[in-house]
């Protein structure tokens, strides 16, 4: 018999949603203990064959062939290098569009091609291709042009450059939309074309796939060790689901970061303070470092890091963009309590936030706009608003495709494009209003019925003190964690605050000692600093294991959320397993015969 448990919310107002036991049975010829073959149940994985397979995370050696329009895409490449043609390589200004501009420019000079790059201002040209500067591009002698992580709703723009006599390639991993450019070649395994198996490649690794293509085809070897680790910050950085080839590339990609042979990269760890390099390094310290260039000044200066061989101009430039994240930081600080004040004037209830103002600085409205997200559980729309149009970037919840909804109000944008889960667009200010209008409505029909209550979805209660060093080194195979591969989240209740210490500027951080039983554990509660937490206090707590930031490779808890521990006999009991209690888990079990909590024999 299975039994649900009560609904319950932690202090930061997010339902708490625990996943049922997995059947009985299940990956029972698996040779790992009960709490991982839950893990591995939950993540989708039926057989031994494939729980294996994505422990293991081999290579899966698809062929690049497979890629629409990859022919194309080689021949014409190839025609450029032999006739000396210069190839201008045209890249987004994120992370994905950077390290991918990075592959194909060192990939492509390595094999005797005159390249050169090109990388919109943020500020004065908006996201993707833009005519002027394919008219300058063209001016300089260009006449293949590649796009990195855009292009693919550049329709216009992509016929603009044919009059001029520039060739495009697209290299782009956007939703497709109806109508696609006139190319020459439209490498994008989103497209209802394609034969590859792995559709949610980011533009790095498609950029990596299609240089190593390259290579085979003009009998040159391929050095993959040299650009992996531009496709693992591509591939977490672009938040691409880490599983099947992705994975691959994330793993290999992290051991090659840890020994990285490029100066720029190995500067900004040192500026950074980086100890160890996992997917949490690449995705919380790197890629904003990276980010903040074209945030902040312009997204050449990351490209001119990662390609940079002068040790010392590398430190240099690593501790610019430091700077400038700490910059960013403080403007992204001041944008979401001006975002506050906004929506105190919005009508309540909503199920679509769409605010803009012209302080709002066009760097960081992505940002403000997946922590409203984040906190709101609705899809948000921010804009900077200028003198004749605006500049929105949008996030969006999962039962919501962004992009889709736009693309239902083409007619009042000048551009637009984007993920189901994320998009941009820029619009005349006076279609701002109607465009406001048709995505609240849109919003309302799709979200009807929906509970606009952020969730934290739990993998398991685990009474903490049971935790060992066997089980953690069983959780660490599941690693690299991302989307598509959820870092495991747990719960373990009724532990004691045996010691509180507030971190950061304000305090709005806290480093504590959690106590179960005879056994204390190490966390960290970023934001947390604001409920009041005292010693003494016992607090169910929902975490996951992350590096100690004290360094030396122990491991602490990283809080998401709490709750006050309510029942403290009935708590006892589930814990000794003195009772046949409603378990976490899901069963009707004591603790100590529960296979999903039983986990220490496993």
């Amino acid at each position: 018999m299975v039994l649900a448990a009560e609904p319950m919310t932690g202090a930061s107002g997010r339902r708490w949603k625990l996943r049922g036991r997995f059947p009985d049975g299940e990956l029972a010829g698996a040779p790992y203990q009960p709490l991982i073959r839950h893990l591995l149940w939950h993540r989708g994985f039926r057989s031994v064959a494939d729980a294996g397979g994505f422990l293991k995370a081999d290579d899966p050696h698809h062929d690049a062939d497979l890629l629409p329009d990859i022919a194309r895409a080689l021949d014409r490449i190839r025609r450029a290098i032999d006739a000396g043609e210069l190839i201008a390589v045209y890249g987004d200004f994120d992370v994905d569009g950077v390290t991918s501009s990075a592959i194909l420019l060192e990939a492509l000079a390595a094999v005797g091609a005159s390249v050169t790059s090109y990388i919109p201002d943020r500020f004065e040209e908006g996201y993707g291709v833009n005519n002027a500067a394919i008219q300058a591009l063209a001016d300089k002698g260009v006449t293949v042009m590649i796009t990195a992580d855009c292009g693919t709703s550049s329709v216009d723009e992509i016929a603009f450059a044919a009059t001029l006599g520039v060739d495009a390639i697209i290299i782009d991993h956007h939703t497709v939309p109806p109508e696609l450019p006139a190319a020459v070649a439209i490498v994008n395994p989103k497209r209802t074309d394609s034969r590859y198996p792995e559709d949610e490649l980011a533009t790095g690794g498609l950029a990596f796939k299609t240089m190593e293509a390259l290579y085979a085809a003009l009998g040159r070897p391929w050095d993959r060790q040299r650009y992996l680790d531009l496709a693992a910050l591509s591939t977490i950085c672009d938040m691409a689901p880490l599983t099947g080839e992705n994975r691959w590339l994330v793993r290999e990609g992290l051991r090659t970061l840890a020994s990285s042979s490029r100066p720029g990269v190995r500067a900004l760890l040192e500026a950074a303070g980086c100890e160890r390099v996992d997917a949490d390094t690449v995705g919380y310290t790197l890629g904003p470092r990276l980010n903040a260039a074209g945030r902040l000044a312009h997204a050449r200066l990351a490209l001119e890091l990662l390609m940079e061989n002068d040790e010392a101009k590398a430190r240099d430039q690593a501790l610019h963009l430091t700077n400038l994240n700490q910059q960013r930081q403080q403007a992204t600080a001041a944008a979401m309590d001006l975002a506050r004040e906004l929506l105190a004037a919005e009508e309540p209830g909503q199920p679509l936030i769409f605010i803009g103002h012209e302080d709002f600085p066009p760097g960081i409205v992505g940002l403000v706009a997946g922590r409203l997200t984040e906190e709101f559980y609705r899809p948000s729309v921010v804009y900077q608003r200028e003198r004749d149009e605006s500049r929105a970037s949008c996030r969006s919840i999962p039962e919501f495709d962004i992009t889709a909804a736009l693309r239902l109000s083409g007619d009042l944008m000048s551009r637009f494009g984007g993920h189901r889960a994320a998009a941009g667009f820029t619009a005349s200010n006076a279609n701002v209003a109607a465009l406001k209008e048709a995505l609240i409505r849109e919003a309302e029909k799709q979200l009807r019925g929906v509970d606009l209550t952020a969730v934290i979805d739990i993998d398991a209660n685990i009474p903490l003190h049971r935790v060992n060093g066997k089980l953690m080194q069983s959780l660490a195979r599941l690693a690299p964690h991302g989307i598509g591969n959820p870092e495991p989240v747990f719960l373990s209740r009724n532990l004691e605050i045996a010691d509180l210490r507030a971190m950061g500027d304000d305090g709005q951080h806290l480093r504590i000692a959690l106590r179960d039983g005879r056994v204390t554990w190490p966390a960290v509660a970023f934001g947390f600093g604001k409920y009041g937490l005292e010693c003494g206090q016992r607090i169910d707590v929902v975490y996951t294991f992350s590096a100690d930031r004290g360094g030396e490779g122990a491991m602490e808890l990283r809080v998401t959320d709490f709750a006050r521990s309510a029942g403290w006999a009935a708590t006892k009991a589930m814990k000794y397993g003195a009772a046949t209690e409603i378990q976490r888990c899901g069963c009707l079990r004591p603790i100590n015969s529960c296979p999903v909590l039983r986990f220490g024999s496993g």
